[in-house]
């Protein structure tokens, strides 16, 4: 190559080493850590998901705060230390906290949840992870629902300073917009309250995710972020994973990439585990 040539190309070049597209628009091998949520391996709350996660080629798992049956797993320390010695025998680490049983058992309307969210907030700390998911689906789904956001609020207020002492992040997930998100997060007024990113359901809730994930990202308001696709494999459903990826380059996101479920019908998880895993790896590095 000529000088002049060289030259021409250089920003390319330099471009590529720092993130974003390639020539030929596409992505970098910028490496994201890949891990997935102990339910969509159905082994919730039990130290087995880390030698199958393992199994399935993954780096790490979010592990569920609590089950229906026992709704202080993660809080006592006989489970945080199962959870911990399985880690570092498998070397699967643990990539972040969910309380899943939100969904079930709202913030937004029993008041018990506060010291759910508290007690996740200690459990973080002790097993040394920074995100805890809160969800916000099923009967603790906020849409169209000021007064539920109201009382979210002030109970994100309430244990916001307990996670910022801890430095502890509490990552809203929800069918919201990323404006109604925003203004959550603006209302409760800490910096350890952000959003955890899920492109699949802003699709589905008739957002636009490639807009939201700039929207929120360059706030460096995405804690973590799942790679899910509802009854199809990751890369045949209608998410661009691909864009998604330069996306999060172009924001510098550092956090895990979570795959949760993206299991076919009449598929087990473990036909298609590796398949995601692969697919996964082929986007994200």
């Amino acid at each position: 190559m000529k000088r002049r040539e060289a030259l021409v190309h250089l920003p390319v070049v330099a471009a590529s080493l720092l993130g974003g597209t390639t020539l030929w628009g596409q992505p970098t091998k910028k490496k994201y850590h890949l891990g997935a949520c102990d339910w969509s391996l159905h082994r919730a709350c039990n130290p087995e998901v880390f030698a199958f996660a393992k199994q399935m080629g993954l780096e790490g798992v979010q592990l569920s705060y609590n089950s229906r049956k026992d709704e202080t797993y993660l809080l006592r320390p006989d489970s945080q230390e199962a959870m911990r010695a399985a880690s570092v025998q498998t070397g699967v680490k643990i990539a972040s906290l969910a309380i899943g049983e939100l969904n079930r058992v709202p913030l937004k309307s029993e008041a018990r949840t506060v010291d759910w969210v508290s007690g996740s907030i200690d459990a973080a700390h002790a097993l040394g992870v920074q995100v805890v998911l809160l969800a916000f689906f099923s009967q603790g789904d906020l849409r169209k629902d000021d007064e539920g956001k109201k009382v979210v609020i002030e109970r994100l207020r309430q244990v916001a300073p307990k996670a910022e002492k801890q430095g502890v992040i509490l990552a809203i997930e929800s069918y919201l917009s990323a404006k109604e998100h925003l203004e959550i997060i603006e209302a409760v007024g800490s910096p350890n309250v952000r959003v955890y990113y899920d492109p699949r359901n802003a699709a589905d809730a008739g957002h636009d995710p490639y807009a939201e994930i700039l929207m929120l990202g360059k706030r460096k308001l995405i804690s973590e972020i799942h790679l899910k696709e509802n009854e199809f494999l990751l890369g045949q459903g209608s998410i661009d994973w691909k864009h998604v990826k330069v996306l999060l380059d172009e924001i510098e996101y550092k956090g895990w990439a979570q795959i949760e479920g993206a299991v076919p019908k009449g598929k087990t998880v473990e036909e298609a585990y590796p398949q995601n895993v692969k697919f996964v790896r082929e986007i994200f590095g």
